[in-house]
């Protein structure tokens, strides 16, 4: 090889040794700005916008103590609401750019089945419809009591309903004056080591029962807050309820059962599909993803959004 060959020679595997660096470096950018635009993609999720996820304050509160905290790490999963959660916090919520989707209001052992109950539950219910109306909640919740009153004496199921009925009908037509609605919810009456897994004694415990309260009041303002998970335990046929109830439904709740943990696949409702039952009915209301963690409670929502995501 010549002299002037062998120059030539180091002066191409000098330019190729640059290429294969200069490629080298473009390939590292290239997995860091992929590996950071995974990072923000786990953070900040594309949503599809068909479901208006929601939040239940009690369950996470434990965990994000601070609630501007807990409004961050809502944005965070692309969330739209807290809801269930006291009003003095309420501007909090409207600070980060959330909305409330459901008020407490009255407890659930204390209900409008009893009429010794009323004229307490009808004002508590009235002061939430208020603050509801002035800050843009849409809902608030509602319960029908226990089937004992405070003596101990069973309410019979039909004058139960019938006392539910004469109490809405008292306050129907001031939530539709302020455009409000009130969620009767349905709740499971199973026995259970955890106080908020079962109600026992509970007498609003089968949706049939409910919806035929509403539709007694007969009230546009007047529904019901159908919570998946007190659903499969009590009456199952999700999908078929969903459809069967579907101008009742007022806001939903979401749970794994059995347990009410994480939606994931160690328990047995198959959400992908009743959401796609909520969207084929028409259903605009909210989903409030109410479980008690069992894990990390951001990966549990996390998890829980994007399942619910179609």
């Amino acid at each position: 090889m010549t002299t002037s060959t062998r120059r030539e020679w180091l002066g191409q595997t000098s330019d190729c040794l640059a290429a294969i660096a200069a490629g080298a470096a473009l390939a590292g950018t290239a997995a860091i700005n992929t590996s950071a635009a995974s990072a923000q993609e786990s953070t900040s999720p594309a949503l599809k916008g068909n479901i208006r996820h929601s939040l239940v304050h009690w369950c996470y509160k434990d965990y994000w103590k601070d609630i501007h905290e807990f409004c961050r790490q809502a944005k965070k999963l692309g969330v739209q609401s807290v809801e269930l959660v006291d009003p003095v916090h309420w501007p909090v919520l409207k600070e980060h750019g959330l909305s409330c989707a459901i008020a407490s209001s009255h407890g659930f052992v204390k209900g409008v089945n009893d009429p010794a109950n009323h004229e307490e539950c009808l004002t508590v219910l009235r002061k939430k419809i208020d603050q509801a109306a002035d800050f843009g909640c849409p809902s608030v919740i509602t319960f029908t009591g226990m089937r004992a009153n405070s003596k101990g004496v069973i309410i019979p199921d039909d004058v139960g309903m019938a006392n539910c009925v004469k109490a809405y009908k008292q306050i129907a037509g001031y939530a539709e004056e302020k455009q409000v609605t009130l969620c009767l919810e349905h709740l499971n009456s199973r026995v259970s080591t955890h106080p908020m897994k079962g109600h026992p004694g509970y007498q609003g415990d089968h949706v049939d029962y409910c919806v035929e309260i509403l539709k007694q009041v007969g009230s546009p303002r007047v529904k019901l807050l159908f919570d998946i998970y007190h659903v499969q335990i009590m009456d199952g046929d999700l999908i078929s309820r969903i459809h069967q109830h579907k101008d009742w439904l007022g806001h939903i709740h979401t749970a794994g059962n059995p347990g009410r943990g994480e939606l994931h696949v160690n328990q047995e409702v198959n959400y992908p599909a009743v959401m796609q039952a909520l969207l084929d009915v028409g259903y605009q209301g909210y989903v409030g993803h109410e479980f008690i963690p069992t894990m990390d409670p951001a990966i549990g929502l996390k998890e829980a959004i994007h399942l619910c995501d179609v």
